[in-house]
């Protein structure tokens, strides 16, 4: 493996997307350390270090998957998140609007116009979402208290939405010259170079859980054993989901052209358990990240009672985050898989399913086929992360300490580094090197 990264810079394009990657990835980090305007840096500073524990549930959340530009008060600390919103109502909306479901069929330019509809709807969300961040700021309900704000007022709260608003559009920006120019999805990399940015504040946590408090020890040394046995079967279960297959038989029929016989292949179609990754935990956490508080900010007791209800945390929350992630799996794959065009390009390629007859048979085996891996692959997300919360309701540990023992933060780790490896290995053996693993290479994404 050491030599596949070493020669991973031997080759001169691999090297520049590389060098690319690292080079986007620190401007990330820098936007999610320079402080809005108008605030108090060192006071900021002085809460942090004082504060053991700086948010729960909601912010906790947010600011991880910002990669603590919350906890900073950082131009970017809406991260990625909105145009991740916006991506989820556009693409709900093409499924019901004729409209754009018109445009998504007609290839790249419809594409195009959908991707610009995206972003104008990004704007929207993150100046909508940074005007509650600063109102938050001047009342002393984010992380600080109200004195943060030198000068509060209008003017405070228009040049903190804008701020935000152009942090979230230069990530996004970054994030596309990322996939284009660099290595991996740029959107997913930069989600993970946020989580795991917080993993040394994790880890911190985690030893300060075993250190004794006033001469008594809250955790027992047989809970840290148990902990690390466990994030390591955790990932090792992510991992083998990840990369799990169903195989479907293919066969391919024989043809006499000329003096040349064609076809006569016998090989197989892989139908991956987890076809939608990491995307319906993404889509499902981006949405529930912010119904709670805005129910809480309505004036009538009815609505305050069900923004309590939703809260991080709570069972209707859980029920609420499985429930999403059962039907963004299975809208991904209604999305994303289409069986009636792979069983039309099967046939007109002469190809097969051996005991299906082609055609519409084919397409309903792939459709019932795809339908009963998904809910076992939509099952295990689900289980995996709600597991965070539940470790940390049941034995007390920290959610920065628990999302790395599994749930949203582990999955992402997993699928978005499995996928990057992919793709260096693909440059490798395109060029004749060794990947990362010499016997059997890693499986590829989707077919």
């Amino acid at each position: 493996m050491l030599s596949a990264f070493v020669n991973s810079f031997k080759i001169q394009e691999l090297r520049q997307r590389i060098l690319f990657t690292l080079g986007v990835i620190f401007l990330c980090r820098l936007l999610s350390n320079i402080p809005i305007a108008g605030v108090d840096f060192g006071m900021i500073t002085n809460y942090i270090k004082s504060s053991a524990n700086s948010g729960t549930g909601f912010l906790d959340m947010f600011n991880l998957f910002s990669g603590g530009a919350v906890q900073n008060c950082a131009i970017g600390a809406l991260g990625i998140m909105p145009y991740i919103s916006a991506s989820i109502i556009i693409q709900l909306m093409t499924a019901v609007v004729p409209a754009l479901e018109k445009l998504a069929r007609e290839g790249e330019s419809g594409r195009a116009k959908i991707t610009q509809y995206t972003r104008y709807l990004t704007v929207a969300l993150c100046a909508f979402q940074g005007f509650l961040i600063a109102r938050a700021l001047e009342s002393g309900q984010l992380y600080f208290p109200a004195e943060v704000v030198q000068i509060p007022g209008l003017g405070f709260e228009l040049l903190t939405a804008m701020t935000l608003v152009t942090g979230t559009l230069l990530m996004m920006w970054l994030g596309e010259q990322m996939t284009e120019r660099g290595i991996g999805n740029g959107i997913s990399m930069i989600i993970t170079v946020n989580i795991v940015s917080r993993m040394p504040s994790a880890v911190g946590a985690m030893i300060s859980m075993f250190k004794p408090v006033d001469g008594v020890v809250r955790h027992s040394p047989f809970m840290a054993a148990a902990m690390l046995i466990m994030v390591l079967a955790v990932i090792a279960l992510v991992v083998a989901v990840t990369q799990a297959q169903q195989k479907i038989p293919v066969q391919y029929a024989k043809r006499v052209i000329g003096q040349k016989v064609y076809g006569g292949q016998h090989t197989f179609m892989p139908l991956r358990v987890n076809y939608a990754g990491v995307m319906p935990i993404i889509f499902a956490q981006a949405i529930l990240m912010f119904p709670s508080k805005l129910f809480n900010m309505l004036p009538w007791a009815g609505a305050k009672q069900i923004g309590a209800a939703l809260s991080y945390g709570t069972n209707l929350y859980m029920a609420c985050f499985g429930l999403m992630i059962l039907f963004f799996s299975y809208f991904w794959v209604a999305t994303q898989f289409n069986p009636v065009q792979i069983a039309d390009d099967l046939k007109k390629g002469g190809g097969y399913i051996p005991g299906i007859r082609p055609g519409t048979p084919t397409a309903e085996f792939l459709d019932r086929t795809m339908t009963r891996i998904t809910l076992a692959g939509a099952v295990f997300l689900t289980l995996i992360a709600i597991l965070p919360t539940i470790m940390g309701k049941q034995f007390g540990i920290p959610y920065m300490v628990a999302s790395f023992f599994g749930g949203t933060s582990l999955l992402i780790i997993v699928g978005v580094m499995l996928d990057t490896m992919r793709q260096i290995e693909s440059h490798l053996l395109m060029r004749h090197y060794d990947g990362f693993l010499k016997k059997g290479k890693l499986k590829s994404g989707r077919r």
